[in-house]
């Protein structure tokens, strides 16, 4: 009888990997065209004035609102993650999740200021944090543990990623340029409906594995499941009202909780009896590899904060007379990785054993994000909307090149370094290194402005440089801890 690894391997009908991917590629493009076309709007939308159709919030608050949000958006890949392992497996988590967004963003076009963010955020928030960590994993599900395929799988499956993030950041900047902030968010609403009909036709192609619940939680538990989630419900709530947490602090607040949460998560997983001394050490190695993932994220999250209000203030974005939309400035990275994903899932696919190591990728992903930062200097200290947008897109290219080197060879390490018992929770782990990093890019995002911009792109790409210098030194102790994963 064949195993299902062996069954993997012989599946080649999507250009050369499992038809499965197809369809956890179209998901997830059309959930990134909602997720990543609000999110090019939605600092605009709070901190325009009431006359252009936004909230007329400070800059710092509208920037700590962004870095929070995409925080808790990964930190609830730890909930969607939970729900997976111990209570309806991969699959399902994933379309209820789907749902829930469709929700978030019908919610953000139609009900009006303070409630439709409110609403809106909260269910996009979690139900991504319950649909990216699934479609992950599942993704994972698809190639047996040695099958070379692997890392130009998960490249290809970020290739669809980012062609949902360049049409939704298109087409919902082009709708609020035009019409209204509203419009923008309703496309948001109509590209996830879209993409939850086509997951739906095409949940057969997934497999079995995806339908597993690895570790099911006994039934006697679940009440006391539900009152600890009214607890924390009640204790946020008690917070949120008493000012302890409030829009201005939300970055800062989402940057502590997102640490002890990984703190804990990783002692939870190597402290568990359910694992081996080999995926223990596993573990371990993946540490550092947290570190430098949050590091590389607290800079390119920037995209959504600092570039973004570099982008409205810094950039001349005149071409022939006509000013283009702010939010399509960060549609660059998107159409740089359409085109590279293929050359760089190609590269892995050729190079195979001869590739580089995976700490290795994950220290010039990190390094070379630090540079993309000091190449803002050449421009620092300048007034008003001088700065070329040619310079901006030769950035954004470094953008790519590092996010390429770095994010999906992240997303199929965490497959490949998982314990049994914590498949999906492990690749929690991973967007929760995701979650700090893009905190923590509101919160930086306070000590920008036009007068500090040297110091600023200075300090900040010089950290994340020498971050990665650090992890290619430690790399042949890191792999000594993967045990025989590379």
């Amino acid at each position: 009888m064949e195993t299902a690894s062996t069954e993997a391997n012989r599946d080649t009908r999507f250009f050369g990997h499992p038809r499965g991917l197809a369809n956890l590629f179209g998901v997830e493009m059309w959930e990134r065209f909602s997720y990543y076309g609000m999110l090019g709007i939605l600092p605009l939308y709070l901190y325009y004035a009431v006359a252009d159709g936004g909230l007329a919030m400070s800059k710092a608050t509208a920037l700590s609102i962004v870095g929070g949000y995409g925080g808790l958006v990964y930190l609830s890949t730890i909930a969607g993650a939970w729900v997976a392992d111990r209570l309806l497996g991969p699959d399902r988590t994933l379309f209820y999740s789907a749902i829930l967004i469709m929700i978030g963003h019908v919610s953000l076009a139609v009900l009006p200021g303070y409630a439709g963010i409110g609403v809106g955020l909260a269910c996009v928030a979690l139900g991504s944090g319950g649909l990216k960590g699934n479609a992950t994993a599942v993704v994972g599900t698809l190639y047996s543990e040695q099958d070379q395929r692997r890392d130009a799988g998960f490249t290809l499956f970020y290739m669809g990623i980012n062609l949902g993030a360049f049409v939704g950041q298109i087409l919902t900047g082009l709708a609020q340029k035009e019409v209204g902030f509203h419009l923008g968010f309703g496309l948001a609403a109509i590209g996830m409906a879209l993409g939850l009909i086509q997951y739906t036709l095409g949940r057969k192609n997934l497999g079995e594995k995806a339908r597993e619940v690895p570790n099911p939680l006994p039934p006697s538990r679940l009440p006391l499941v539900g009152v600890g989630l009214l607890a924390l419900a009640v204790v946020i709530a008690v917070l949120v009202f008493g000012g302890v947490i409030t829009a201005a602090n939300l970055s800062d607040v989402t940057v502590w909780v997102v640490g002890v949460a990984s703190v804990a998560y990783f002692a939870v997983i190597l402290t568990s009896r359910k694992i081996t001394a080999v995926e223990r050490s596993r573990v371990l190695s993946f540490i550092p590899m947290y570190i430098a993932s949050a590091a590389f994220f607290a800079l390119y999250q920037q995209q959504f904060t600092v570039v973004t209000v570099y982008s409205d203030e810094r950039l001349d974005r005149n071409l022939f007379g006509w000013e283009m939309p702010v939010s399509w400035v960060n549609s660059v990275i998107p159409v740089f990785i359409i085109v590279l994903a293929p050359v760089f899932a190609t590269m892995w696919t050729k190079l195979g054993e001869r590739q580089p190591s995976t700490p290795i990728k994950f220290a010039l992903g990190t390094a070379l994000m630090g540079v993309a930062f000091l190449l803002f200097l050449p421009m620092a200290g300048g007034t008003g909307n001088t700065s070329p947008v040619l310079a901006l897109v030769g950035i954004l290219l470094v953008f790519t090149l590092a996010e390429l080197l770095l994010s999906p060879v992240g997303l199929s390490l965490s497959t490949k370094l998982a314990p049994k018992a914590f498949r999906t929770q492990m690749v929690a782990l991973n967007f929760l290194s995701v979650s700090l990093g893009t905190a923590l890019s509101g919160s930086l995002a306070e000590y920008y402005s036009p007068d500090s911009e040297g110091s600023y792109f200075g300090i900040v790409g010089a950290v994340a440089v020498v971050i990665g210098v650090l992890i290619a030194l430690l790399s042949p102790y890191i792999r000594r801890l993967m045990r025989g994963v590379r």
